[in-house]
């Protein structure tokens, strides 16, 4: 870490600075990206990073913590889809808080517990924070059916309504499906049974006139879902 200046840090992508740097890279890039906002702005996200941090200290994912994971969600969002909205880069940052930790986040055992979470959310955070992370987060599905079913109708009806939540879903796709590289075993074709019927969804909804995004960033995030698809085709015809 040492011979890492701000620039060159910066340049970097962030698949490189995870596999070189690992978390205290990403750290790093997301104190220097924070540089940019006003001092009001950066205490919102060092608030919503700090909890993000009690929340998830414990939580990995295949051979990385689930921080890393949160850390190039909303970098990407910041960096990458130039969204510089202090409320959409806070719940990207707390994206999973209600889905992982409810009773944590609620302080205790409430009988609604994502109910109450999101409370705990609108309180700290505001309400439009609250709702963004409602929005990203998986409802209690029925297991009578078919939970991937379930998951890309809500995804579907849940960003049709909430433009301001599609940079994060997109980001935690692209997280998950272009980034699959993160992930190994079993998961990876699980992986893309789970997300690749999503590619084509995400890809109209990214392309819709109301996405609060340039048109730039949206050509590069279609290249992105071009991508996420030949990976998931090639793992699905060697699985």
């Amino acid at each position: 870490m040492d011979e890492l200046t701000p620039r060159y840090l910066l340049s970097l992508p962030l698949h490189v600075v995870t596999e070189v740097y690992g978390e205290q890279g990403l750290r790093r890039r997301f104190q220097l990206e924070l540089a940019s906002f006003t001092e009001a702005e950066r205490a919102v996200l060092q608030k919503a990073f700090r909890l993000t941090e009690r929340l998830h200290r414990d939580d990995r994912r295949s051979r990385e913590s689930v921080l890393n994971h949160l850390l190039r969600v909303t970098i990407r969002i910041m960096c990458h889809y130039q969204v510089r909205d202090v409320d959409v880069l806070a719940a990207a940052l707390l994206h999973d808080a209600v889905e992982d930790h409810p009773e944590e986040l609620a302080g205790g055992a409430p009988e609604k517990p994502t109910t109450a979470a999101l409370a705990v959310l609108a309180r700290d955070f505001g309400r439009r924070v609250s709702e963004l992370v409602a929005a990203v987060t998986n409802p209690a599905y029925d297991p009578g059916r078919d939970k991937d079913d379930q998951y890309r109708e809500h995804v579907a009806t849940s960003l049709d309504r909430n433009p301001w939540a599609r940079p994060i879903k997109v980001s935690d796709f692209t997280d998950n499906g272009v980034g699959i590289l993160y992930t190994v075993g079993p998961k990876v074709r699980r992986a893309a049974v789970k997300y690749g019927p999503l590619v084509p969804m995400l890809r109209e909804l990214v392309a819709r006139p109301d996405t609060p995004l340039t048109d730039e960033v949206k050509v590069k995030i279609a290249g992105q879902f071009d991508l996420a698809e030949q990976r998931f085709a090639a793992i699905l015809e060697h699985s």
